[in-house]
């Protein structure tokens, strides 16, 4: 019997289709010698920091760095079940063989091996690694399945950026909240030098002083030619002045045939760009419409950072192209014989191809898709006729025009041949700019020839202005991390950027939803949390050029060229040296988030300082003291009292009074009034996003008016 293990139940059910795993079972599907379960995405994590000692559970300088000796994983409590699952069916007696058919990148081989450890199955592994969903593809897969230790470097790989990003995220977010006090400062590997581009480019942004500047013009007819810039307002005038009703002396004429290539297919980083510049998605709405459209099998794996085609793929893609045509053009639309061969280039595919649809696209209803998969699949489909239309071919033209003493300029350009612009125009409606052009658009000249003279019928006198840098929006900050903030990287370099086309839309929302990073529609702005945090870190963890060399670094060791452990050596050393290095804060540093830091009183269990944060009062060692609210315990029953306490009533609990709670609601959901006295404190459990967690809770006497008191309560 032979095990398959999928990332997602939806492929799961795909694969057990496609290999006769039709009998439903509690978490897996059986038949044909087959088991088929699933994982839901990450089921095995690394442990917290209190999982190694109880020490670490308390935010302190003195406790860091925090470095496992011996890496310790747990189950995420909110996936348990089907973990249970999967170890009784990978420990199974009849079961002599293990296929790994999680996604097929870094991701999916983590995901994999960790179940397998966690469950103590060291039995044969194979490895399904396909770029599709349909069932040709799948049964390919299982045709050609490939030993598992092909892979031990991939997932070497993805350790290495599992326990590194832990490495910095813990030590780095510990150390700067201990020094900083108030709210809890995050910093991630990737994380925070994204941030710090951002925040960089908001202060470029914030020190630019715009300059003006002029420029005259002559309309000569409906041609019209202006002088480069000039600084002096009154000088363009009198230029402007100059030539009106006389006459402009055609001087020079150039004339040159251009070409634009096609573009290449898309990868998951352009693909998330345009879409968003087109769409406004963002980066993970994106993905996450591609995923679905995978799953559907209507596109290819999303996750790659190839934008060609592997050499014995030209079939498949003619087939393709031809269903592209079917479902996206009409007859008279469709243009002559494809170059195919110009996408494929197995050199420059690594773990997966290019995405493009899939021929399953002209077996679909695809108007009753989503509107957003509607029109990712419409991108998908458009890229790939782009990239293999032909060339797009034009005539620029330019002339210099003397008028008295003064030299005019205008240019044009004359389409010789449209190409692969018009399937984009079909799409996209023409509103992409030609690649390497700029946004001006150049007009059709009228013919000129040198020695020619024109009456010039009017003059303007047009005033500009310098513009700062733009905001980033995902399109173009995605295009940063993928340059590692190198502008100048032109597009056809092997990119070593920070992130990867998985990860980097996590990236994004991860600075989003920690208050770093807010959306303006398309337009990423850092908040005032975001540029405080960037003014305290040091270069070592805000270098995008840095976390680029990790990132290389990692597909070294996936292609076997780097040892995992020279890798993780250097993290090590990093993390010991930032924290050597930043011992304390000086004062004008911690002034910075001063008012971040309401102290509210001492904490009655570490005795530590609780501070009032965004969410509530909490004590700034971390060691679980939280005051958001008061919860009180009857017997077996918990409830929250649903009453936030002020700061008033925080300060008074803290120093030892009573305080009066008005509108409390008992369990029949009657209202009552209460006195509350603390009395200790107390550690309790809870769960949050499906993870048991532990806090600290007063104890507290209860009095109602006008009765004896009730005895000794928990708060919780």
């Amino acid at each position: 019997m032979k095990l398959v293990i999928a990332e997602k139940p939806s492929v799961a059910q795909s694969i057990a289709g496609v290999i006769g795993a039709d009998e439903k079972k509690d978490g897996y599907l059986e038949g044909n010698g087959y088991l088929v379960s699933w994982c839901v995405g990450h089921l095995v994590e690394p442990a917290a920091p209190e999982g190694y000692s109880e020490r670490f559970r308390k935010w302190r300088h003195e406790t860091l760095p925090i470095i496992p000796e011996e890496w310790k994983y747990e189950v995420k409590p909110e996936v348990r079940a089907q973990f249970v699952v999967l170890k009784k069916l990978l420990n199974r007696t009849d079961v002599d063989k293990t296929i790994n058919a999680c996604d097929a990148g870094r991701e999916g081989e983590l995901i994999f091996r960790l179940v397998c450890e966690a469950a103590g199955c060291r039995k044969p592994m194979e490895r399904l690694w396909i770029s599709s969903m349909e069932e040709s593809a799948v049964r390919e897969g299982f045709a050609h399945l490939k030993p598992g230790s092909d892979y031990d470097c991939l997932y070497r790989a993805a350790l290495c950026r599992q326990q590194a990003d832990w490495l910095v995220g813990i030590n780095g977010t510990r150390l700067f909240t201990v020094l900083f006090g108030g709210r809890t400062l995050k910093v991630g590997r990737v994380q925070t030098p994204t941030l710090a581009m951002i925040v960089e480019r908001e202060e470029t942004i914030a020190c630019f002083r715009k300059e003006t500047y002029y420029t005259a013009q002559i309309r000569c007819g409906a041609l019209e030619a202006a002088t480069k810039r000039i600084d002096d307002k009154s000088m363009a005038e009198r230029m402007a002045g100059a030539c009106l009703n006389g006459q402009a002396l055609v001087r020079l004429v150039t004339k040159e045939e251009k070409s634009i290539k096609p573009p290449k297919l898309y990868d998951l980083t352009t693909l998330q760009r345009e879409a968003n510049r087109l769409f406004g998605y963002s980066a993970k709405q994106t993905l996450e419409y591609l995923q679905s459209l995978y799953e559907k099998k209507l596109a290819t794996y999303p996750r790659t950072d190839s934008r060609y085609l592997s050499d014995d793929m030209g079939q498949t893609a003619g087939e393709v192209i031809e269903a592209v045509q079917k479902c996206f053009l009409s007859e008279g639309d469709i243009l002559p014989e494809p170059d195919v061969g110009r996408v494929l280039d197995s050199k420059k595919v690594s773990d997966h191809h290019a995405i493009i649809p899939t021929v399953q696209i002209a077996h679909t209803d695809l108007k009753a898709l989503p509107e957003g998969e509607y029109k990712v699949l419409s991108l998908l489909a458009n890229r790939l006729l782009c990239a293999t239309g032909r060339t797009h071919l034009y005539q620029s033209a330019k002339a210099e025009l003397a008028c008295g003493e003064e030299v005019f300029y205008v240019s044009g350009r004359e389409v010789t041949q449209n190409g692969w612009k018009t399937f984009e125009e079909m799409v996209k409606g023409g509103s992409r700019k030609p690649s390497g052009e700029t946004d001006e658009e150049e007009k059709k000249l009228p013919v000129l020839e040198e020695g020619q003279r024109l009456a010039v019928t009017g003059t303007e006198v047009l005033e500009h202005f310098t513009k700062p840098p733009a905001r980033y929006t995902e399109d173009t900050l995605l295009a940063a991390m993928e340059r590692a903030g190198d502008e100048e990287m032109v597009d056809d370099v092997e990119r070593k950027g920070i992130g990867t086309p998985a990860t980097r839309a996590e990236v994004i929302e991860k600075l989003v939803k920690d208050g770093f990073v807010r959306r303006e529609k398309k337009l990423l702005i850092p908040t005032e949390e975001g540029k405080k945090l960037i003014m305290v870190l040091p270069d070592m963890l805000k270098s995008a050029k840095l976390t680029a060399d990790w990132e290389n670094a990692l597909t070294r060791v996936a292609k076997g060229e780097l040892d995992s452990t020279d890798f993780m050596a250097d993290i090590r050393m990093l993390v010991s040296a930032l924290v050597d290095e930043c011992q304390e804060a000086d004062e004008e540093q911690r002034q910075i988030f001063a008012a971040d830091r309401q102290v509210l009183g001492k904490c009655p269990h570490c005795g530590g300082q609780i501070v009032k944060g965004k969410y509530g009062a909490y004590c700034e060692n971390r060691c679980g003291m939280s005051c958001k609210q008061v919860k009180v315990v009857r017997g077996d029953f918990a409830f929250v009292m649903g009453v936030s306490l002020t700061d008033v009533q925080i300060k008074d609990l803290l120093t030892g009074k009573k305080i009066l709670l008005k509108g409390l609601k008992g369990k029949a959901g009657k209202p009552y009034d209460a006195y509350i006295t603390p009395d200790g404190t107390e550690r309790y459990i809870y769960t949050k996003d499906g993870q048991e967690k532990s806090g600290v809770q007063f104890t507290v006497i209860m009095e109602f008016p006008g009765k004896k008191p009730s005895g000794r309560k928990g708060n919780r």
